[in-house]
């Protein structure tokens, strides 16, 4: 074996064992509650659009008369599976308000979470909507609206980290669920305003919003994989410290 293999080899050593006598708990500790946040997220974004139907079609099973298709998401207020609407949203809303990065990120997931609560507890309106219910309605919708135009920010904005070479494919992956959320979103308005679509089964406004928060979960799953593969346990390569040439026995 060469010298300078020899000596990389010597290298790569001392930075493993330096930085496992030097790791921090406490920013191990942090690191893992933010994974576990952004993964708690990113479930609850990938299992909400499928487990409404699919509730639905076990309580139609089970003798109830409940729709098993709403026209949106938020019209699972009015069909048997409203309280894992609800109770989703609820989890999301704690989780996003719970969650803590860095100031930007901090004033992202804070709004975010008082949008899905407000999303939760002011329900879209209904078929023959009184007054009340039509203003409800129209909150529900800016909320629901701004809620995912925080997460897409998060996407594009908070997520967005540059500096190391080896997460270019994985920032590609956030700017796209990022546009992708925007995107869904504005069709989904238009979908709802012009009622294209809404003799499908499933309904283009459910379609689109079921894209658009498939997007975001997707992000915050590979964004709770990504801070386990970047921020925690011993550097790589790229991390290792500077070092004077390594000198041989004669």
């Amino acid at each position: 074996m060469s010298e300078d293999a020899q000596g990389n080899r010597v290298l790569d050593w001392l930075a493993e064992n330096s930085s496992r006598q030097h790791r921090d708990p406490e920013r191990d500790q942090d690191n893992r509650t933010v994974g576990r946040l952004r993964l708690g997220v990113g479930v609850i974004g990938i299992a909400l659009p499928p487990a409404v139907p699919l509730g639905n079609e076990i309580l139609r099973a089970l003798g109830s008369k409940t729709p098993i298709m709403p026209g949106s998401i938020s019209g699972s207020y009015y069909t048997g599976t409203r309280n894992v609407f609800v109770g989703s949203l609820c989890a999301l809303g704690v989780f996003l308000i719970c969650y803590r990065y860095n100031k930007r990120d901090d004033r992202f997931s804070s709004a975010a979470g008082v949008f899905a609560l407000a999303v939760a507890f002011l329900p879209t309106s209904p078929d023959h909507p009184t007054a009340r219910q039509q203003a409800v309605g129209v909150i529900h919708l800016v909320c629901a609206a701004l809620l995912l135009l925080m997460l897409a920010a998060f996407c594009i904005v908070s997520f967005w980290d540059p500096a190391p070479t080896d997460r270019r494919q994985v920032n590609r992956l956030y700017l796209t669920a990022g546009a992708a959320i925007v995107a869904f979103t504005a069709i989904a308005g238009i979908a709802q305003w012009t009622g294209w679509g809404a003799d499908w089964t499933f309904t283009s406004v459910y379609l689109c919003e079921t894209l658009a928060v498939w997007a975001f979960g997707i992000a915050w799953l590979t964004a709770a994989l990504d801070i386990g593969a970047f921020r925690v346990g011993v550097p790589g390569p790229r991390t290792r410290p500077s070092a004077g040439p390594v000198r041989h026995a004669p």
